[in-house]
Order: structure tokens, then C-alpha cells, then sequence
């Protein structure tokens, strides 16, 4: 390992000089970082929340479930304690209030739900949130919606304004998809946004996530997982499910807490991107 560990040094001083002649680099003469976050607070039986709660020791932010789709009171505070202990960054997961369909039911404004009742909705789960962990002497610093929430703000501009509206009431950052609704929305209301990839997904050509109704749109082989983490950490690109790469840039990468072996995967996940001389951290700066 110690020729390894050389060849790595030089690797990063060629990054470093290359990256003083091209100050277009972000991070001229410093480590690149790299956030990595897990969907969690989901699970409701002893083994998945065992199994949550290991992932936390890889992961640099905790996307926690807040009553919407899963998760209540117990099992926030529960998250927030573990995520405190790990010095994690913490984010609010919101859903649609639809517990039946795991949130992953998609819903169209004035149809399935009012806007008034979903900025309710949502209203309420981010801030029982937020009250549990100032009650834990934390802090929540950005939102990630979940599931189809997600997936619905990524084409529909009604559905990413709403969310973005309420997260500046709150003042936190936006946590969402490259290339979406949702960014455009962060940026008409002056918020920080935050891109993410996914390294257990499929995407489809235009950059969007592949519907978990097709088969193989969730990759489950490990190796695969870890070469899309790698490509997407370092080149910011990704292959599709129709096998055309594409650039797809990140700032944080997600793993689900509910795939098979999560914690595994956390742990290969990071230590494949760290061989790469990238530094998993949080992109909040609240632990440096």
C-alpha cells in the first residue's frame, strides 16, 4: 500500500499544479469533497433499523423521514441522536402524506391533493423535524423530497415552486435532481441548491431517473453500484440504461436506506471514492 499511497500524492500535486494554470477548477489547490447522503428514519422493524443506523457510520448527511411517507416522533429522534453521534448533517425527507404507497404514488396539484394541502403537508413534516432536532441541540440544513415528491418536481415546475417556496420560509438549502424542475425553481427563489446523483439507480438519457416500474432500474449488483459512484465522483458522468454516457454533475451522491446490504454498500461506496482522492464530506460545512 505504501506505493499506493505515493502514486496517489502525485496524482493530486499533477491535480493541483494543473488546477493553478486553469483557475476554472473549483478546487484549485485543495482536496476535492464530495457529499454522500442515505434516505433514512424509514424503516419500522428491529433489523431495518439496526441496519439504518450502520449506514450512518459512511454517509456525511441523513435524509430523514418526517412523518409523510414513513417516520414519527420516536423514530426521528432516534435518527437525529445517531446522526448527532456520527456528526452527520441533517436533512428533512417530506413526502406526500401517503403512508399506504410508501410516498412513491405520484400526485397531480388540485387533483389528487390541493397545493394548499400538500404546502401543509409538507409545512408540517419539515418543521416537526426541525423542532426534534433543536430539541437535540442540532440543526436541519436542507430539504430532499422523497419518492414520487421527487420524481414529480423534477418535470412539473407547480409541484418544485411549491417545495422551493416552502423551504425558504425555512431557510435551508434544496437538495434535488441535476438537470430538473427543481433546480430552475431553487433558482427563482434564490436558494442554494444542491445536486444529486444516484449510485443504485438507472438513468434514463435525458439525465432522469429510470422508473422503478421498469426492471433492472435499480442496480443491485455491488460492483456495478461502485463503478457508477466512481465515474460520477470523478468524470461527473454516468452511463445510461440504454448504454450512452452522459454528463451528469453532482456535488452529493445517494444511497437508499431500504436496498438490500445498505450498509455495505455505504462502506464500499465510500471507500471507493475516497481511493480516488476525493474526501466524503458534508457540503454544509457545519463539521469540518
Amino acid at each position: 500500500s505504501g506505493s499506493g499511497m505515493r502514486e496517489r500524492v502525485i496524482t493530486l500535486t499533477g491535480a493541483k499544479d494543473a488546477a493553478f494554470q486553469t483557475p476554472k477548477t473549483s478546487y484549485a489547490g485543495s482536496m476535492k469533497t464530495l457529499d454522500l447522503n442515505a434516505d433514512i428514519g424509514e424503516a419500522e422493524d428491529a433489523a431495518g433499523i439496526a441496519a439504518e443506523l450502520a449506514i450512518l457510520q459512511y454517509v456525511s448527511s441523513a435524509n430523514i423521514a418526517c412523518g409523510g411517507h414513513r417516520g414519527d416522533a420516536r423514530s426521528m429522534r432516534r435518527t437525529v441522536k445517531a446522526a448527532i453521534k456520527h456528526r452527520i448533517q441533517i436533512g428533512a425527507h417530506p413526502a406526500y402524506p401517503d403512508r399506504e404507497n410508501f410516498g412513491r404514488k405520484s400526485m397531480t396539484l388540485d387533483q389528487d391533493i390541493t397545493p394548499e394541502d400538500l404546502r401543509q403537508s409538507l409545512t408540517t413534516q419539515i418543521q416537526s423535524l426541525i423542532d426534534i432536532a433543536a430539541s437535540e441541540g442540532a440543526q436541519v440544513t436542507y430539504v430532499k423530497p422523497h419518492g414520487a415528491l421527487y420524481n414529480d418536481s423534477v418535470q412539473s415546475q407547480d409541484h418544485a415552486d411549491l417545495i422551493a417556496s416552502i423551504i425558504v420560509h425555512f431557510g435551508l438549502a434544496f437538495m434535488g435532481a441535476p438537470k430538473s424542475e427543481m433546480g430552475k425553481a431553487a433558482k427563482r427563489h434564490d436558494l442554494r441548491f444542491i445536486t444529486e446523483g444516484f449510485i443504485d439507480r438507472r438513468y434514463t438519457d435525458d439525465g432522469h431517473l429510470q422508473s422503478r416500474r421498469i426492471d433492472g432500474a435499480v442496480i443491485k449488483d455491488l460492483d456495478e453500484r461502485l463503478n457508477q459512484a466512481k465515474m460520477l465522483a470523478t468524470e461527473g458522468r454516468v452511463k445510461t440504461a440504454s448504454g450512452t454516457w452522459i454528463a451528469l454533475k453532482c456535488q452529493s451522491l445517494c444511497l437508499h436506506g431500504d436496498s438490500a446490504d445498505t450498509a455495505k454498500t455505504a462502506q464500499a461506496a465510500k471507500r471507493a471514492i475516497e481511493s480516488e482522492g476525493i474526501i466524503v464530506k458534508a457540503f454544509g460545512g457545519l463539521y469540518a
